[in-house]
């Protein structure tokens, strides 16, 4: 079985194809995200001008915007990664060029899978768990934890494709998803 070259010129189609659609995921998962930073910044504001100006203060404002945070973080996770933002020590990998770069940038998308994969198996195994024993978060309150742990083999998932599509692109030479995106519009 041959390897699928690139077309002269770009990536070949499947790649661009699966490219677009873990775009379209992890940008829906962001707008998600996004949201749920609204709905904190609203809560929070709301809670606070309930305090201070009514004396009723929603004791439950607090623990669902920490409910939030989780589903932000989880949901927005992959598409920081797919846009190349995650943690790195940029004053090393900057430096690097040509195979050092390439191997650096394989060594970082490895790790990113190899956390995507705890994060599902995990995540998935301790839902489950919470599932089975009923457990329910703390607080005003009490959802079932499970529910929220979803969040972390979702997350996982996410980071997952964009990790094929980047450990792909590396294999066949080319940029990652981000740097071939502005070439594209910079083209146009």
């Amino acid at each position: 079985m041959r390897a699928e070259q690139p077309p002269a010129g770009g990536e070949p189609r499947a790649l661009r194809a699966f490219g677009r659609v873990v775009g379209a995921v992890t940008v829906a998962a962001t707008a998600l995200s996004a949201a749920g930073v609204l709905a904190s910044l609203f809560l929070i504001g709301w809670a606070v001008v309930m305090r201070y100006a009514l004396n009723r203060a929603p004791v439950w404002v607090d623990d669902l915007v920490g409910l939030l945070l989780v589903a932000v973080v989880m949901l927005a996770a992959a598409q920081v990664l797919r846009r190349g933002e995650h943690i790195a020590v940029d004053v090393f990998t900057d430096r690097l060029s040509g195979r050092a770069a390439r191997w650096a940038q394989g060594f970082a998308v490895a790790a990113a899978a190899l956390v995507a994969l705890v994060l599902v198996i995990n995540g998935w195994q301790s839902a489950m768990q919470s599932r089975q024993f009923g457990i329910v978060t703390e607080g005003r309150l009490e959802w079932p934890v499970w529910l929220l742990m979803l969040l972390l083999p979702a997350g996982g998932a996410l980071m997952a494709l964009v990790c094929v599509e980047a450990l792909w692109r590396l294999a066949l030479g080319l940029p990652p998803a981000v740097e071939q995106h502005r070439h594209e519009v910079a083209d146009e």
